[in-house]
């Protein structure tokens, strides 16, 4: 239905979805496949171009997180619900399971409230293993003990992207590339988001603006929140290395993220990273870069005598993160807005958000239909 409004065309939906990454195609779909229509505003000329294929393209099982806790839940929920969509549309996955690695005697009792984590977070086939597991497994990997994942997996995380819209603009979602919100209007009808094109009047908006999130938020007539952008960089394994690892191989989580760790992706190439430092500028991927000296000493601890000449630099990605650097963790944000309820968050969607992706667009659905 359309209308017209201080001389522009202005388009009526039921519900605006700010942002194509995977938060935000998954949420579309949801929400469009229970019968409403749908419009997806994504500043980009393609989606997923920020968060959302600048990570290592993990399925995580769950173990990391606070049990009780939005990420731990809907890490467990989303990974089953990303294995089945992959399976049903062909998206190129692997459940090949990682190790967790522990090289001292000193990192056990950490590896060991690991384990009771996941367990009580619903992760299965969680095993403790000793050095001669990890010897089979990953022969050139140094470790005293390590924490077995069986059901981490990972997926082509662009070709998720793909298909995601696809799957929702089957079910109707009308996918608006190339369209950022400028700015916003609330109204006795719904929120007049305004683009430079046109104005879209919608009922409900869904904030999934990833790293801009919270200037979303003040657009949308919302609460104030901070993004806190922290970026992690990657190198990798020169080609003549590549075969010293098999699959994923991850050291103890640190503070602000879970470590720099080892991924053979789906075209042979070994990354490691990411780093985790925080920065002011959400779109600065390339200044001020590590050296990829930088990345020896904890590329060390998971493959047996590396050296600077064994890397070389690879891409970065930033994190939305809902907290600074003197706090170590902050839950995905995913409800209504507590100044305009007709705006739902689903905010600082960090790691496990690739996993989390469709059982977070299932939240945010029951969210829009509790009105």
């Amino acid at each position: 239905m359309a209308a017209r409004h201080s001389g522009r065309r202005m388009e009526t939906v039921d519900v605006a979805v700010i942002g194509g990454g995977v938060t935000g195609l998954a949420s579309a779909r949801a929400i469009a496949s229970r019968g409403l229509s749908v419009c997806l505003l994504e500043r980009h000329p393609r989606a997923g171009l920020e968060t959302s294929t600048h990570n290592s393209g993990v399925i995580h099982a769950g173990m990391y997180y606070p049990t009780g806790s939005l990420k731990a839940q809907l890490c467990v929920r989303g990974r089953h619900l990303l294995y089945e969509f992959c399976r049903r549309f062909n998206v190129p996955h692997a459940r090949c399971g990682k190790i967790i690695v522990a090289n001292h005697t000193d990192e056990m009792p950490q590896l060991q409230t690991l384990f009771e984590r996941g367990v009580a977070n619903g992760v299965e086939g969680l095993q403790l293993v000793d050095d001669a597991f990890v010897r089979r497994r990953e022969p050139n990997v140094p470790a005293r003990a390590a924490l077995y994942s069986p059901e981490t997996g990972v997926v082509e995380a662009e070709a998720l992207i793909r298909t995601l819209q696809r799957s929702g603009e089957s079910e109707g979602v009308m996918t608006l590339l190339g369209t950022a919100l400028r700015s916003a209007a609330v109204s006795a009808s719904g929120i007049e988001c305004r683009t430079d094109r046109e104005t879209i009047l919608a009922g409900q908006v869904v904030n999934a603006a990833g790293l801009y999130a919270d200037a979303a938020s003040s657009m949308l007539g919302g609460e104030e929140f901070r993004i806190y952008p922290c970026r992690g960089e990657y190198a990798e394994l020169t080609p003549s290395k590549r075969t010293l690892v098999n699959s994923l191989v991850y050291p103890l989580p640190q503070k602000h993220g879970l470590g720099v760790h080892v991924l053979k992706a789906f075209d042979g190439a070994v990354w490691l990273g990411p780093t985790a430092v925080f920065q002011e500028r959400k779109d600065d991927y390339e200044s001020n870069r590590l050296p990829v000296e930088a990345f020896v000493e904890p590329t060390s601890r998971l493959i047996k005598g590396i050296t600077a000449a064994d890397l070389r630099l690879a891409g970065s990605g930033i994190r939305p993160k809902l907290h600074g650097p003197d706090a170590a963790f902050a839950d995905f944000m995913i409800r209504r807005d507590q100044i305009n309820p007709r705006v739902v968050h689903a905010a600082g969607i960090e790691s496990p958000g690739l996993t989390s992706c469709l059982a977070i667009g299932e939240m945010v659905a029951d969210l829009i239909d509790q009105t």
